[in-house]
């Protein structure tokens, strides 16, 4: 698990070994920053809220919601009115996947501490089965909330942005492409993920970290 300054450090070096063409890489991408979001619930809908809209937008909309629902508690999301998501600023596909997720764990068919501290495929595989949660989700939840070592959301838009422009490849890289590629770096694939979003920052001086919200605060799906 990731869970400080140290284990990115220590992931990175073993990445580095794995791939020592990504040294150059990493000397200009500057420290990796740790960007955890909270675990459980809260952790998951600050994950949604990040879909598809900017990182101050996705924080406006969550600290709205927060503010108006305690988002540790699924009962409480339920039984939110229409105009409380509305207030928020989520949108409708946003909502209706609230309501599902909330539903899943109130029926005990989601149970997000198991699923966080067990394998990265089983949990993807049970977080996608939520009806609004997609795979980007899925994995960027396991990566900042549950610190998994080895998860690469090959379909974030920055990071094939960044990979491409880091290796100097021709065009932008498929998903598919990216997720063959990015399996060179496992059992690190998550600090491979936090080089190329710091890459990505370094080369359009805009942050794309999902994560980017510190975890005692209150992309696009694929």
């Amino acid at each position: 698990m990731i869970r400080s300054e140290a284990d990115i450090a220590e992931a990175l070096d073993e990445l580095l070994r794995l791939d020592p063409r990504l040294a150059a890489i990493a000397a200009t991408a500057g420290p990796l920053p740790l960007r955890r979001l909270p675990a459980g619930l809260r952790g998951l809908l600050r994950t949604l809220m990040g879909q598809q809209v900017s990182i101050a937008s996705a924080d406006a909309i969550f600290a709205r919601f927060a503010s108006l629902v305690d988002l540790d508690d699924p009962h409480a999301i339920l039984a939110a009115p229409e105009e409380t998501f509305r207030a928020a600023g989520l949108s409708r596909a946003k909502q209706q996947t609230a309501l599902a997720v909330a539903e899943a764990i109130r029926d005990g068919r989601l149970d997000l501490a198991r699923v966080e501290a067990g394998p990265s495929p089983a949990g993807i595989a049970e977080l996608v089965a939520v009806r609004g949660i997609g795979r980007w989700t899925a994995e960027c939840h396991l990566l900042f909330a549950a610190g998994h070592r080895d998860v690469f959301p090959a379909g974030d838009l920055a990071l094939q942005v960044a990979v491409s422009h880091a290796l100097s490849l021709e065009g932008r890289i498929s998903e598919r492409a990216l997720a063959t590629m990015a399996a060179l770096w496992s059992p690190v694939r998550s600090a491979a993920a936090r080089l190329f979003w710091a890459h990505y920052r370094t080369v359009t001086r805009r942050s794309a970290v999902p994560g980017a919200v510190p975890a005692g605060s209150g992309g696009a799906e694929g």
